[in-house]
């Protein structure tokens, strides 16, 4: 059975949907602070959609784009959980000559036909 989107999640539904250890998320907590489930009796912690929203953010600037904690905690730093948009840095300008490129360009043409 199936949780509704707005449901809340324990911190075990939570660890299972992203395949990270519960230790891990507890140790995010302690490492953003715009990241704070409610706790209940007995510690328990329960992730609101937008809890679970910011560790899926978390999640993704980690492990997918590769930021370190501190990268992570600059970049949600100000704006309480929301990413700030930071541009890429602009790819290299091509090193060739633009004759050479061309010649590349007639080499791949005559080889394509």
């Amino acid at each position: 059975m199936e949780k509704s989107d707005a449901a809340f999640r324990t911190i075990g539904e939570v660890s299972d949907e992203l395949g990270v250890p519960q230790h891990v998320l507890r140790y995010w907590e302690t490492r953003f602070p715009q990241l704070r489930p409610i706790q209940r009796a007995g510690n328990r912690r329960y992730y609101r959609p937008a809890d679970v929203a910011l560790v899926r953010r978390i999640h993704g600037l980690l492990s997918r784009d590769g930021y370190t904690v501190k990268g992570v905690q600059k970049l949600l730093g100000a704006k309480g959980g929301e990413a700030v948009a930071t541009p890429l840095p602009a790819p290299p300008p091509a090193t060739l000559p633009l004759d050479e490129l061309e010649a590349i360009r007639t080499l791949l043409a005559k080889a394509l036909a």
